[in-house]
């Protein structure tokens, strides 16, 4: 195994990350520092995009604020990130979801993926 590979397995084990994918609704809990204390801010809305892999992979979550769109890219090892939550999973048959800024209400909205039986 060459020398990245084995630094990348000791920092990517990062539990608590739930297995998302583009067009799921997630909840990511961002630390924010404020003075010498940390408060949790949730930021939740749809990965639009999912980017990488190893320690470099990155998602983007799009939402709606103020009737406003929102975008966030979240590297997903940050130290930043205390957690994601799974809110949804989205039934999408596309790999990026850049279509959904030229949408918003009802037009903007993703299919619930119905559970397997």
């Amino acid at each position: 195994m060459d020398k990245i590979k084995l630094v990348e397995n000791m920092f990517s084990k990062k539990e608590g990350l739930p297995d998302f994918s583009v067009g799921d609704t997630v909840k990511v809990l961002v630390k924010i520092p404020e003075g010498d204390k940390f408060r949790i801010h949730p930021f939740e809305g749809t990965v639009i995009e999912r980017r990488g892999q190893g320690l470099t992979s990155s998602f983007t979550v799009r939402k709606m604020s103020y009737g406003e769109g929102v975008e966030r890219t979240f590297p997903l090892y940050a130290q930043t990130i205390e957690g994601i939550e799974l809110t949804r999973k989205g039934k999408v048959k596309r790999a990026r979801l850049y279509y959904l800024r030229n949408r918003t209400g009802k037009a903007a909205k993703i299919e619930e993926k119905k559970p397997a039986a």
